[in-house]
């Protein structure tokens, strides 16, 4: 959206998504780790019967603590790299306020607020302020995603004493949707935006909503899977509405 107001060059528009693309993987991987160090205990409490992360590699003595904080240092590191390329003190900034406290306080949220999920929205949406602070955002699809993937451990959360928004209420779409419909709209897109980021969203996730079995641990897996494909059905009405722009 960014690149379509600005009508950015299509050769700058594929570097900044190549940049941008890395550093995201990157801050998202390091955040698992940090994830996964706090919670290395909760996973592997046979207590509570944590079956879906007890096997994960920290709680399962796969791979030392020690190990894993080299690991998130070396993420770290390069997204700071990555980050300074972009010599702009001011992106600096706001990119490592993305990776702490967002993405490191993530992991602790759950032991004290039933909204989780709004956190990780905030800090996984974070790159798209980032992004448009550089070239010139909605937190809710990941709390509607996470709240899927959150339903696998319903019943092991609430042993355990985590808490999440898929115990404190129902899945919501329609903030998600108005969100991308508003956006558009400030954004001064065209009708293709419309039909595909917006319309495209609304049927997947109606059909997310209408289908998911939110007591079968399987089918909220499918579900939490499938919002990968909710992504490109967004990125496709933009990148269409950038190239009518453009060409």
């Amino acid at each position: 959206m960014a690149a379509y107001r600005t009508k950015m060059p299509l050769a700058q528009y594929g570097w900044y998504l190549v940049l941008f693309a890395v550093l995201s993987t990157l801050v998202h991987s390091a955040a698992c780790v940090i994830n996964d160090i706090c919670d290395r205990e909760l996973d592997k409490q046979v207590l509570f019967l944590v079956e879906r992360t007890k096997n994960r590699p920290l709680s399962s003595g796969a791979i030392s603590v020690g190990g894993a904080v080299v690991c998130l240092f070396v993420e770290c590191a390069i997204c700071i790299g990555v980050l300074a390329s972009t010599k702009d003190l001011f992106i600096f900034c706001v990119g490592l306020f993305g990776i702490f406290p967002l993405h490191g306080l993530y992991p602790l949220m759950k032991r004290f607020t039933y909204w989780p999920q709004a956190w990780l929205g905030l800090a996984l949406n974070w790159g798209y302020i980032l992004v448009w602070l550089k070239i010139t955002v909605s937190p809710y699809w990941t709390i509607i995603y996470d709240t899927i993937y959150g339903c696998l451990d319903r019943v092991d959360d609430v042993k355990a004493g985590i808490k999440s928004t898929s115990l404190l209420f129902g899945i919501f779409a329609t903030g998600f949707v108005a969100a991308i419909a508003v956006a558009g709209f400030l954004n001064m897109q065209s009708a293709a935006y419309y039909l595909v980021s917006v319309g495209g969203t609304a049927l997947h996730l109606a059909w997310q909503l209408i289908t998911l079995r939110d007591n079968d641990p399987e089918d909220c897996l499918r579900k939490f899977q499938s919002n990968g494909n909710l992504g490109y059905i967004v990125m496709a009405g933009m990148l269409i509405d950038y190239l009518q722009i453009m060409y």
